[in-house]
């Protein structure tokens, strides 16, 4: 169960967001939300983990940061949206596991293969509070902005309508 811990107003260099902190009774996640989303449909939603490297560190090796600026000005432009931050830090497995797997991924290995060649699940992330968080605002449909069907899978057991996605082209 997902309560409702806090909120105000963010400005952003991408407009101006409401922020809803929930909490799940172990991590907390952060709603941004542009316009009015409750009853609506369709609305463009980023679902965005965690990355200490990309979002903290400015590292090159990652794509994270560039998702969630092409997410918020998505957003803008659209006049209406939701990005949930999820800490999921190296895909649900820990930032430690993201530093031992480095090395596996520099020699050509994918993140998720990394992962597993040091020990840890390609992906260990949960997506279910992203979907308590979509309940929670009444949003009535979504359109994601990912590639990653997982989520959108786990979206849609966990009752959240999916009515389309949209890759993020970098």
């Amino acid at each position: 169960m997902i309560v409702k811990l806090a909120e105000g107003n963010l400005k952003t260099k991408y407009g101006e967001y409401r922020e809803i902190l929930f909490y799940d009774g172990q991590k907390e996640s952060i709603a941004l939300i542009m316009g009015e989303v409750e009853d609506g449909e369709e609305v463009l939603c980023r679902v965005h983990s965690s990355c200490l490297f990309g979002h903290a560190f400015n590292s090159i090796e990652c794509d994270c940061r560039e998702q969630m600026e092409i997410s918020q000005q998505l957003i803008q432009r659209e006049g209406r949206g939701i990005v949930i931050w999820l800490e999921q830090e190296g895909k649900g497995n820990g930032h430690f596991a993201l530093l031992k797997s480095v090395e596996h991924k520099r020699l050509g290995l994918k993140q998720a293969d990394a992962y597993e060649a040091v020990g840890f699940k390609s992906d260990a992330r949960d997506f279910r509070a992203a979907a308590e968080i979509l309940k929670a605002l009444g949003v009535k449909s979504i359109r994601m902005l990912t590639d990653n069907l997982g989520k959108v899978d786990t979206l849609k057991l966990h009752g959240i309508h999916v009515a389309g996605t949209k890759a993020i082209a970098l």
